[in-house]
């Protein structure tokens, strides 16, 4: 198995995670949060997606999906354009809202189809090209492609423990 195998398989289980997580949760239960500082289940899909849709894109020298494919508009969450969640007050969490979720497996899998077709051409010598020199190490390819599978396994298990909080909660 190479490198770039293992990668496709762990954006894959990603997409995977994000889909159930969402599946059937209404709008009420996307955007519930469990206390007031806390983050809704949409808004963790919303800003895993965008981090994995900034940083490969970038890595890999494409263009966003969120502005090339229009989900920027599609989503209108009055945000700025490049936002990505880092740093996000309360008041932000609160502005990432949507109608379905499948606006936001939408966004995901046009994402995820981004990623799988960067990562099908990788080779193992890419993955030791730096990607970012504001860090010490400079960040080679390989170490922000694991680096964005860390975090997003983080959100989308988020999304998924609240998932589980508001089905309990409803029986």
């Amino acid at each position: 198995m190479h490198a770039k195998d293992i990668l496709i398989d762990g954006f894959g289980r990603i997409r995977e995670e994000v889909h159930a997580a969402l599946d059937g949760l209404g709008p009420d239960e996307l955007h519930r949060r469990p206390a007031p500082d806390a983050n809704s289940a949409a808004w963790l899909v919303w800003h895993l997606t965008r981090v994995q849709d900034d940083h490969l894109a970038d890595a890999f020298g494409l263009e966003q999906v969120w502005l090339s494919q229009g989900w920027d508009k599609r989503l209108d969450l009055g945000l700025p354009r490049h936002d990505t969640g880092y740093g996000h007050s309360p008041a932000e969490v609160a502005k990432v809202r949507v109608d379905s979720a499948d606006l936001l497996t939408g966004y995901h899998d046009a994402v995820h189809e981004q990623t799988l077709g960067a990562l099908r051409g990788l080779t193992a010598k890419d993955l030791e090209r730096v990607v970012d020199e504001r860090w010490d190490p400079p960040v080679t390819l390989g170490v922000r492609l694991v680096s964005v599978l860390s975090d997003d396994l983080q959100h989308v298990g988020q999304a998924a423990y609240l998932r589980g909080l508001i089905q309990s909660a409803a029986a």
